[in-house]
């Protein structure tokens, strides 16, 4: 017998409370275990309820969700979805980003007051990522203080091991960096992007599947975290060196005969608009041996086919390893189509590329520091 997914629902809203536990009586492999109005009474009732996720809100009285979700991953790790209208810019989306270098898994915004399909819409999408969530491994995390900068790092118990192959010895220069990412992508961006000197002379290409209303705060708190400046593509724009790209929301993001951003509202692909595999395959046509495609942790398979797209024009590839993404679909795909030459945990990818890019005679690039 399959046992249903137990859920924790943390949040101070009677009327948000009763909205969510009706939506998630519709799915008949889910079960609403328990509800608490703030991080508190959710830390006590924790251990008898013993919920597969957690889904909280981060403002609250008494422990708000940050609070809750520093205390959960350090004493009762669980898959936590943050469910909350802070993801506007207008209402300090760092904070609700802050979760997620917590330990969060995903983030949702709370559903509006709209329409029928508005309503269905949330409701298919929360089920879904809930589903996700329950099949996601998370450890005990550990929050510290770098001495260095005072930034905040998270340390991930169990260490994961580096799988690669050994960095050719001649190499073409490289001349862009095109980087894919879903589930659990913030974080691993966050970790890849942050490492990265700011005299990285080429430009870097992401596209991160997020929900709408998210994307401009995650590139405010990757800006604030990064040595490189961050922004969304604008369509017709020339690519700078030393400047990180994000796809616009609900846009491909691809390249022109001169390499200025195309940004296209057409169909999605692999499921996805923007799709990974748009961004990566119009790069390996432009850049050609001169691209570095990464794959990151993410549910599906978009942004396979790009990778191959990517070996088959001679450009470098790198994929996130099972054990450090949340969720192995993405690399998983691309690895299977053969199309992957470098598997690595995340801690370890900005060491490989250090290595991959000094030995570009034409990129500029001393190491992370």
């Amino acid at each position: 017998m399959i046992h249903p997914i137990r859920v924790l629902l943390v949040e101070d809203s009677p009327v948000v409370l009763v909205v969510l536990k009706r939506l998630l009586a519709t799915a008949a492999d889910i079960e609403v275990v328990g509800t608490a109005c703030n991080g508190q009474e959710a830390l006590e009732r924790l251990p008898a309820l013993q919920p597969d996720v957690i889904c909280v809100d981060y403002h609250m009285p008494v422990m708000d969700g940050l609070t809750f979700t520093q205390r959960v991953m350090s004493q009762f790790p669980r898959p936590i979805l943050v469910i909350s209208t802070s993801v506007h810019p207008q209402q300090n989306e760092h904070n609700i980003f802050r979760l997620l270098e917590a330990g969060a898994v995903d983030i949702f915004p709370k559903l509006k007051v709209g329409t029928d399909q508005d309503y269905e819409s949330f409701r298919q999408v929360l089920i879904s990522k809930i589903r996700v969530l329950a099949g996601v491994k998370v450890f005990t995390r550990h929050s510290l203080k770098t001495s260095t900068n005072n930034q905040r790092t998270t340390i991930l118990t169990p260490a994961v091991k580096q799988i690669n192959q050994p960095l050719e010895g001649i190499a073409p220069p490289v001349k862009a960096i095109a980087i894919g990412a879903s589930t659990g992508g913030p974080q691993a961006l966050h970790t890849l992007l942050t490492q990265l000197p700011d005299n990285l002379a080429l430009p870097i290409f992401c596209v991160q599947h997020i929900s709408e209303g998210f994307l401009q705060g995650l590139v405010n708190w990757l800006a604030a975290e990064c040595r490189l400046p961050v922004k969304i593509a604008q369509a017709g724009a020339l690519p700078l060196p030393g400047v990180i790209y994000f796809a616009p929301e609900r846009a491909h993001l691809e390249f022109g005969r001169q390499g200025q951003f195309l940004c296209t509202a057409s169909a999605p692909v692999d499921g996805h608009c923007p799709s990974v595999t748009v961004m990566l395959r119009s790069a390996a046509q432009h850049y050609g041996n001169g691209l570095i495609g990464i794959l990151l942790t993410g549910m599906g398979r978009d942004g396979a086919s790009g990778m191959q797209d990517v070996a088959l024009a001679g450009g470098r590839t790198i994929a996130q390893d099972e054990q450090s993404s949340v969720v192995f679909g993405m690399p998983k795909e691309a690895i299977a189509l053969g199309a992957v030459k470098h598997v690595l945990p995340i801690d370890a990818m900005p060491t490989v590329l250090a290595k991959m890019l000094s030995k570009s005679s034409k990129t500029r690039y001393s190491g992370s520091e």
